[in-house]
């Protein structure tokens, strides 16, 4: 399909907003940006944007579909259930009602999924600690409402599974648990991270934010010990 021609499919304009095209071009451009720095190979992660929250409505990337190369319909729109919004669009992402729970916040306008090789490994290598610890680097002042390097993030770490509702469920438990909720994204285990943001422009800054902390820390745990 030409980068030009219009989607195959023309959701009714009634559901959408103006910025439809827009939107649509962020997200493919955000994609490409993730292919560029190898943190979405191929056909994994997934993308998303929030179109409202009464009822809960989502862009959501396609499964399967390469996330350097997105085109205009590659995308689905979805309801609070994570079906198509309308019919003859393509299936969402298999993991969409990880998307559908966080849109759920109100301080959720984006979601983004990435399969990097420094969350893979450190998702697996604190899995029996439940979480991957990050403390005192200047760059956690990149994740909003983070104002100082004196402070620490726990990045909670979910078994992975197929039974997708079931993990939705867990999230869910855990962003609403007041002890110790989820703040700025979670970890998979052998699998990648979930982050997000107020926009689409945070929640690409919170990847890029979270994925240098990864590094640095997958580097120093390799780092020979005098």
């Amino acid at each position: 399909m030409n980068e030009s021609s219009p989607a195959a499919v023309s959701p009714p304009t009634t559901l959408l907003p103006e910025n439809w095209a827009e939107t649509l071009e962020a997200l493919r451009a955000i994609g490409h940006m993730l292919w560029q720095r190898g943190w979405s190979v191929g056909t994994s992660s997934n993308y998303s944007v929030v179109l409202g929250r009464d009822p809960i409505q989502l862009i959501v990337t396609a499964s399967g579909k390469d996330k350097g190369h997105l085109q205009r319909d590659d995308f689905v729109l979805v309801d609070d259930q994570g079906q198509p919004s309308f019919p003859g669009q393509p299936k969402s992402s298999a993991e969409t009602m990880l998307h559908v729970v966080l849109a759920a916040d109100p301080d959720v306008g984006a979601v983004l999924h990435t399969h990097s090789v420094w969350a893979t490994l450190l998702s697996d290598y604190f899995f029996e600690q439940g979480h991957v610890l990050i403390e005192g680097y200047e760059m956690l002042k990149g994740l909003a409402g983070i104002a100082t390097h004196e402070t620490s993030q726990r990045m909670a770490i979910f078994e992975n599974t197929q039974d997708i509702p079931a993990l939705a469920e867990k999230v869910r438990a855990r962003l609403e648990d007041p002890t110790d909720p989820i703040r700025h994204g979670f970890l998979i285990r052998n699998h990648g991270l979930y982050t997000w943001g107020h926009d689409l422009a945070e929640a690409r800054r919170h990847i890029e934010i979270l994925e240098f902390l990864f590094e640095v820390l997958g580097r120093k745990l390799s780092l020979p010990i005098n």
